[in-house]
């Protein structure tokens, strides 16, 4: 009870979503994604980044009814850290909303793009919808393949991972920079 108490309404799954984000972030923050792949290390090169290690383990927590409640606490942490940012680079109240809204849908179009091209198991249909987010103003990018292969192994290596460890905090992403088939 005095646990409880001192507490302050911090309930265990928050220790749990803490715990997923921050390895999920670090995952995101991989070197070889900003220095060999390219990806811009601007805030909307990371929030791409972020991105894709969310929407890895949201589709890993797909179809598991006993996981649900943590994939939608862990997409409201996304959300919250994506406006903690947005004020942090000096947005204003008024256009924080507007903003959000944008970046998460571009979040859900991205989700539905790479989700459909993973179950398809197309890495180039992958690659090209990478290509296209990460570097839009530019022609498709060799960098989106790397990227691509690393989601393919990310998502088999997710899978991997036994649902109770994963509800209890404990996940995994595989080194970018072992990737099979890249060269580094």
């Amino acid at each position: 009870m005095f646990k409880s108490i001192m507490s302050f309404g911090r309930s265990p799954n928050k220790d749990v979503i803490d715990a997923l984000y921050e390895r999920i972030v670090a995952a995101a923050r991989q070197e070889p994604f900003y220095s060999q792949w390219n990806v811009p290390d601007t805030p909307l090169g990371r929030f791409e980044m972020l991105s894709v290690h969310v929407f890895l383990f949201l589709e890993r927590s797909r179809g598991h009814a006993d996981m649900s409640g943590i994939a939608q606490k862990l997409t409201d942490e996304f959300f919250k850290d994506v406006e903690h940012s947005l004020r942090e680079l000096g947005i204003g109240d008024l256009g924080v909303p507007k903003r959000m809204k944008k970046l998460a849908k571009m979040f859900y179009g991205r989700a539905e793009s790479y989700s459909a091209a993973l179950a398809a198991g197309d890495q180039a249909a992958l690659a090209a919808a990478l290509s296209r987010n990460i570097w839009p103003t530019e022609e498709p990018r060799s960098e989106a393949k790397p990227l691509a292969a690393y989601m393919f192994e990310a998502t088999a290596h997710l899978a991997g991972l036994d649902d109770a460890a994963l509800m209890s905090g404990a996940i995994s992403y595989p080194d970018a920079d072992k990737t099979p088939g890249v060269q580094s």
